[in-house]
């Protein structure tokens, strides 16, 4: 293949179709002593024209993310690939060798991943990481590659598109990671696009932009196959629908006839399942999780935030005073993260924290959970010192100020089975809870204990906790890379649940999940939240799930908290410019 010159990105020739997949079958080869073939996609078809962005919506694990993958070669080493037709650009992509895919591949198709922390190298910048392809299949210079670089990162709406050409991955929040990624999608024009959850981890004002390019490049010719689990974008976006269940496509249509008149009851589940201007306490799926195991018991002594009246002042469990943290960035110059951020959080509620990228929302996360010393400032925990704490007296407290993260797959330890993940956090509770009361019984506890705590409750076990967040005591032996992004996130849910905390840190816990297992975990948190009397700080690119689960909502913006109060007040009538801004910017289902 002749590499081409930059002027060539734009004049891309298009076949009647651009993807064309008939009877598709994946299955995967047994491993670790198991045998046969595990069937994951049965007998799927669909086309894609030039110009035409087709979604495909389902459940975490129904197939749909292996059927892409078929289209690129990349569904693993033990899928076994079989179709009547599989076809891209109008040719043949059944049993192509490896050399063929990597000529493919960025140039006549590019892919963006959901999870853009595992996909981009950690140890090279972000500019080396988007001039790859154009390093491998053009012959332009190094200056022309590092020009069409920054080119690409502001189309992408990444600001200071030089600065974090020259940073690492990891210095950038997931958001700009995550724009990064498309831009090393779309740095050859390819005429077909695979975009994998493209939006998941962006704000409602970048996801805007993002969504907006896509519409750009499907409006130019691009035939885009666009898999989500945000029927709100989809609807946006999406020409035509295939909702995906079990492996099969089991309803597809025009998308305002899918989304407008559902008539298969899994595509009627989904539309109920999204947050958006659903109040309050309503419940999102049919039914409470099927859990099998007892949940904790709830103490008396827990006040729930529909417990408050207005002579009883609600007890203050988190506060934050005057919060300042900054960072030096890779050009030597120091910035502020977060300035002069203050806030309370009252036993039983959930404050919802919202902003863009970079706005200092998981900072003041990991300043709650001092696993950073505010630069100035004070964070306080059940009344008492917090941040200023040495790590050995703040221990008997961790237990009680869990975080549910954004990354599950980051926080976890992938030679380690979910059983093991699960075992370890029960007996770092056990432990920690074995030194508190030995520390009381010899006199000498180290940290003053809240008048109001939960009365101690039996030690669930593993498959305890996977009934909580919905999950199958079969996955216990699995590992995170076996799962999918959404079990993965249940697991990670259930690990912190492992502590009994009354505070949960929850920094973009339903970002990865598809529209259907977010709704049974919203109800969950919920459920939880009012059985335990739980305390959540919950913190979300996504509006509607803002709205749908905030008592409170703080929104920020540049470090600061522009404006902060109850939900309804927040966000139907809004007192600052960029909160409006954010508002119009949250996708609807039309």
């Amino acid at each position: 293949m002749t590499p081409t010159r930059v002027s060539e990105f734009h004049k891309p020739t298009y076949p009647a179709l651009a993807v064309s997949v008939q009877n598709l079958q994946v299955g995967f080869a047994g491993s670790s002593g198991r045998t046969g073939l595990t069937e994951v996609v049965r007998g799927v078809s669909f086309e894609v024209r030039p110009g035409e962005c087709l979604a495909l919506v389902g459940e975490s694990g129904s197939g749909k993310s292996v059927t892409a993958r078929s289209l690129l070669g990349l569904a693993g080493a033990r899928a076994q690939v079989r179709a009547d037709t599989l076809e891209l650009n109008g040719s043949s992509v059944l049993g192509l060798s490896d050399a063929a895919w990597r000529r493919r591949r960025g140039r006549d198709i590019g892919l963006v991943l959901q999870d853009a922390l595992v996909s981009l190298d950690p140890l090279r910048t972000v500019g080396r990481e988007v001039a790859d392809s154009l390093r491998l299949h053009t012959t332009l210079s190094a200056a022309e590659r590092a020009d069409r670089v920054v080119e690409l990162l502001r189309r992408v709406g990444l600001p200071d598109a030089g600065l974090r050409a020259a940073q690492l991955p990891g210095t950038l929040s997931g958001g700009q990671r995550q724009r990064a990624l498309i831009a090393s999608a779309i740095a050859l024009d390819p005429p077909v696009l695979i975009a994998d959850e493209p939006t998941t981890a962006l704000d409602v004002t970048v996801q805007a932009q993002i969504l907006d390019l896509l519409a750009e490049l499907t409006a130019a010719g691009t035939g885009l196959l666009l898999i989500s689990h945000d029927l709100a974008v989809v609807s946006r976006i999406a020409d035509r629908v295939a909702v995906f269940h079990d492996g099969r496509i089991v309803e597809t249509g025009a998308t305002a006839e899918v989304l407008g008149a559902p008539s298969h009851p899994v595509t009627r589940r989904m539309v109920q399942a999204v947050p958006v201007d659903k109040p309050r306490g309503s419940r999102l799926s049919p039914a409470r999780l099927p859990v099998t195991a007892p949940l904790p018991p709830r103490s008396d002594a827990l006040i729930d935030a529909t417990d408050f009246v207005p002579h009883v002042a609600p007890e203050v469990v988190l506060e934050a005073i005057d919060l300042v943290a900054g960072f030096r960035g890779p050009d030597g110059q120091r910035r502020l993260a977060v300035d002069q951020v203050s806030f309370t959080l009252l036993r039983g509620e959930t404050l919802g924290l919202v902003g863009e990228s970079g706005s200092g929302k998981t900072t003041t996360a990991r300043l709650a959970l001092a696993l950073r010393s505010p630069d100035f400032g004070q964070v306080r925990l059940f009344g008492q010192d917090w941040s200023t704490l040495t790590e050995k007296r703040r221990l008997p407290l961790r237990p009680r100020i869990g975080a549910i993260y954004q990354d599950a797959l980051g926080s976890f330890d992938p030679r380690w089975s979910v059983g093991d993940i699960l075992s370890d956090a029960l007996a770092v509770s056990r432990t920690v809870s074995r030194s508190v009361s030995r520390s009381e019984r010899m006199g000498h506890t180290p940290v003053p204990t809240p008048a109001r705590s939960p009365a101690p409750s039996p030690t669930p076990s593993p498959s305890e906790l996977l009934d909580w967040v919905g999950l199958s005591a079969t996955v216990l032996a699995r590992r995170p890379l076996e799962l999918s992004g959404g079990q993965r996130q249940r697991v990670g849910i259930a690990r912190t649940l492992a502590s009994r905390p009354e505070i949960v840190i929850c920094d973009e816990p339903v970002s990865a999940l598809d529209v259907g297992v977010q709704a049974h975990v919203l109800d969950l948190l919920d459920d939880l939240q009012r059985e335990l009397g739980l305390s959540l700080l919950f913190i979300s690119h996504d509006l509607g799930v803002i709205q749908h689960v905030s008592d409170r909502v703080a929104v920020m913006q540049g470090g600061e908290i522009l404006e902060i109060g109850p939900t309804a007040q927040v966000l139907t009538n809004p007192a600052h410019a960029y909160t409006q801004s954010l508002l119009e910017a949250v996708p609807r289902l039309n």
